[in-house]
């Protein structure tokens, strides 16, 4: 994480010398991350920092517990990304690779309301390859418990995406986004970007959320559309994401 090609920020107070408030941990790569692991991959050769296009924001943590709530994000945020863009002028896209901490148990309260959802000709389709003559939020659920196993051209696959999806772009409550890392990045002016199969296919991520994570966009030209857009109740995303709406 200290390597030629990552960068660690943090933002500091003088109340408490030497303890950042907030830090974030960035890869410098030629392209969007889709997983964690090769981030996380110690033995892995460091990027070729002269082909490097994109930052990699993948680890944001408060430290303080008593600021919790209090968002010195977008401050930090901006100020990454300018010291980058000095010391990198290539760099063109500044995005996250994060987790959905919140999807999986989102998702098994809702699966019922999500399946209503589909068109009879999906349903069918699903239960075909179900091999139940009714879909059911448990056997939907049951079908996703082992998310590695499914195959790119699977229904399932697709439709636990689509719910992806559902839950980050559509999933509001009070106007904000149901998920913590996303009422984050997009309350900084973010939007969702794209999702990613299997990006963390450890213990951890399949339990929060299949194994999905997401890319959080910070495009600088629209940040400020971005929040007016949340102001409105409305969640900034990607034609991509939009795309996989049920």
């Amino acid at each position: 994480r200290l390597d030629s090609d990552r960068r660690c920020y943090g933002f500091f107070h003088a109340r408490l010398p030497g303890v950042p408030l907030i830090f974030v941990e960035v890869a410098l790569v030629d392209e969007m991350a889709a997983g964690i692991m090769p981030l996380l991959d110690e033995h892995a050769a460091a990027s070729d920092l002269d082909k490097a296009t994109t930052a990699i924001f993948y680890s944001i943590s408060n430290t303080q517990p008593g600021l919790r709530g209090v968002s010195f994000g977008d401050s930090l945020i901006k100020r990454v990304v300018e010291t980058l863009k000095e010391e990198f002028p290539k760099l063109k896209v500044f995005a996250t690779l994060s987790p959905i901490p919140g999807f999986r148990s989102w998702l098994g309260k809702h699966a019922g309301s999500l399946l209503d959802q589909l068109a009879d000709k999906e349903r069918k389709a699903l239960g075909h390859e179900l091999a139940v003559d009714a879909v059911t939020p448990a056997n939907f659920l049951a079908a996703i418990e082992n998310p590695l196993e499914l195959p790119e051209k699977s229904l399932v696959r697709q439709l636990l995406l689509q719910c992806a999806a559902h839950y980050l772009g559509q999933g509001l409550t009070d106007g904000k986004p149901l998920d913590a890392v996303a009422r984050f990045h997009l309350g900084n002016g973010a939007r969702v970007e794209r999702l990613n199969w299997a990006a963390d296919p450890s213990p951890k991520g399949l339990k929060q959320a299949h194994g999905l994570m997401v890319n959080y966009l910070y495009d600088l030209k629209r940040l400020d559309k971005h929040r007016a857009l949340l102001a409105q109740g409305k969640v900034p995303v990607s034609t991509g994401i939009q795309d996989l709406y049920i």
